[in-house]
């Protein structure tokens, strides 16, 4: 034992009282003090090679007390902690007073209890702490911890403080039960307390403020869902600081809350200076908004005017400004919005971007058409228009579809890609005043005379009372077909016309059918099989042979 002392313990230790219970300890403590000459080939290597080694706590009844990181003779930091609460042990299992002591050395510390050496604290233990201080200073910690350890070793073998601690938890217990049950009932009659209110003012709660309850109640349930998990938290660290088993458990969830709060709160103050710039930023573009919605209201309804811009484009202006002002304020506005520099708020944009750019392109496609066609003024809402096969009135022209009545107690909605790829007939751009173009064919032999045909069209036209006087109608033999002749009617509605065009072009269908019954010529397209026994010609004495007028075209048909 003299042997070892004098060949192991540093200078000014020598003369410390080993027993046997803190021998192996003491060894494993002294090895990183040793000279570098003294080790043998298998000794451990310098403290410096073992820096960066993770620490090895010693606990005593759940309180850490110490951290090892420096590897011992022939023992790793684990050996030498689980020999350090082994030690401690045997030093209070004799049942001394557990007064704590400690001899300090320049490059190590011993710790006694009641004169029982426990474990040695080194320089190479608290080198690699950032910002641990000298040896001594984390030696005076490491005593604190100690004697705070012993304490509540001893409190937890004593009947009568466990039995006070018992009944300070079964009393916070019960004050958080009935705070809970206040919570709660609190909470019921304030989510019926503002619909009440406005019962009482107003006899019966309006549909518009039903949202504003909705609205209420989410705040009033949140605020008391927050409540109640404080409450829980507070309840549970002061039922664990009770018992000094659980202490440190305790201390670490009071910590732990208040790191939390500190947090909270430091970044809701950092981020204040940066939000005032963002509302800012986003007030201004709120003021941009609203002269570009006054100045485009006068427009659309007629009090001003531009050379590119009028009536029917001053709503879809409107929505394309307010799209462009409010993405050039959150393209200034996202530097200082909180957390737009940190990896996760990075990360969720070019998400963002990327799901918008691969699942978007036909709504962008859909919205360009869209803009294209109304700046295009091919058709506007209430024109008559044929486009493909539907046919009808146009009631609504939207960014992504345009809406149309086809008067057969239908409704058609069209992609605006779909509109804008094919040509669009418009019946009612060329008639004034509301009106819009009554048109039909009918394709008569050879043998029946033009001016016949023409005539009994006009009066078809004359009998249907949807057909304007002024300008107008006119036929025209719009094609010599092999077989056949194409004559062509061509007329206007009246004001008093059915809005829906198929209704006219029905009630102008039926009249031609009248007509050429009456006079006996057959409406159809003979096609020619052979020469007949005489000549499909009309015949000089022909009533309708006569050369009279024929009406003039009308300009612009």
């Amino acid at each position: 034992m003299r042997l070892i002392r004098l060949c192991c313990l540093p200078t000014g230790l020598r003369d410390w009282p080993v027993g046997w219970a803190g021998l192996m300890s003491l060894l494993l403590g002294l090895c990183m003090s040793a000279p570098a000459s003294s080790q043998t080939p298998d000794a451990s290597p310098p403290a410096s090679d073992h820096a960066a080694s993770a620490a090895v706590q010693v606990f005593l009844n759940n309180r850490a007390v110490a951290s090892f990181r420096a590897d011992g003779l022939r023992g790793t930091a684990g050996d030498r902690a689980a020999l350090a609460q082994q030690a401690m042990a045997d030093a209070l299992a004799a049942g001394g007073p557990g007064n704590v002591t400690r001899v300090e050395a320049p490059d190590a510390v011993r710790f006694d209890i009641d004169g029982r050496p426990v474990f040695f604290l080194t320089a190479a233990d608290v080198a690699v702490l950032p910002g641990s201080g000298a040896l001594p200073a984390a030696a005076y910690r490491v005593q604190r911890r100690l004697e705070l350890a012993i304490a509540e070793h001893r409190e937890m073998r004593d009947p009568r403080r466990l039995a006070i601690a018992t009944v300070s938890a079964l009393a916070a217990t019960a004050v958080a039960w009935a705070v809970l049950w206040a919570l709660l009932r609190g909470r019921r009659w304030l989510s019926r307390s503002p619909l009440n209110t406005l019962e009482q003012r107003q006899g019966l709660l309006a549909s518009s403020l039903k949202p504003v309850g909705r609205a209420l109640n989410g705040l009033i349930a949140g605020l008391a869902w927050a409540l109640g998990l404080l409450l829980a938290e507070l309840w549970l660290t002061w039922v664990l600081r009770q018992f000094a088993y659980t202490r440190p458990w305790g201390e670490r969830s009071s910590t732990w809350l208040l790191d939390v709060a500190d947090h909270f709160l430091g970044a809701i103050a950092q981020a204040v200076p940066g939000l005032s710039i963002a509302v800012l930023i986003f007030l201004l573009a709120r003021g941009a908004t609203l002269a570009s919605a006054a100045f485009l209201d006068r427009v659309a309804r007629g009090e001003a005017r531009l050379g590119w811009l009028d009536a029917d484009t001053a709503m879809p202006t409107r929505r394309l400004s307010n799209v462009v002002i409010w993405l050039f304020a959150l393209a200034m506005a996202y530097p200082y919005l909180p957390g737009s520099q940190s990896d996760a708020f990075k990360g969720v944009s070019v998400l963002a971007g990327l799901m918008l750019s691969l699942g978007a392109s036909g709504v962008v496609g859909q919205a360009m058409s869209g803009f294209s066609m109304i700046y295009s003024r091919s058709m506007r809402v209430g024109e008559y228009v044929k486009i493909g096969d539907t046919e009808g009135t146009v009631v609504e022209m939207g960014l992504f579809a345009t809406r149309i009545h086809t008067g057969l107690g239908e409704e058609v909605s069209l992609p605006n890609t779909v509109i804008f790829s094919q040509p669009v007939r418009n019946f009612s751009r060329l008639a004034q005043g509301g009106r819009f173009v009554l048109h039909t064919s009918v394709t008569i032999g050879y043998a029946t005379p033009w001016r016949q045909v023409n005539a009994l069209l006009m009066e078809a036209a004359r009998r249907t009372p949807g057909v304007a006087e002024s300008p107008a109608p006119y036929v025209v033999q719009s094609a010599l077909s092999d077989f056949y002749v194409e004559y062509r009617l061509c007329a206007q509605s009246t004001q008093a016309a059915a809005q829906r065009r198929v209704e006219a072009m029905s009630a102008l269908h039926a009249h031609v059918l009248d007509v050429f019954n009456e006079n006996g010529v057959q409406i159809m397209s003979p096609h020619y099989l052979g020469d007949p026994p005489q000549a499909q010609v009309v015949a000089p004495s022909d009533p309708w042979a006569a050369r009279t007028p024929q009406p003039p075209l009308q300009p612009g048909a």
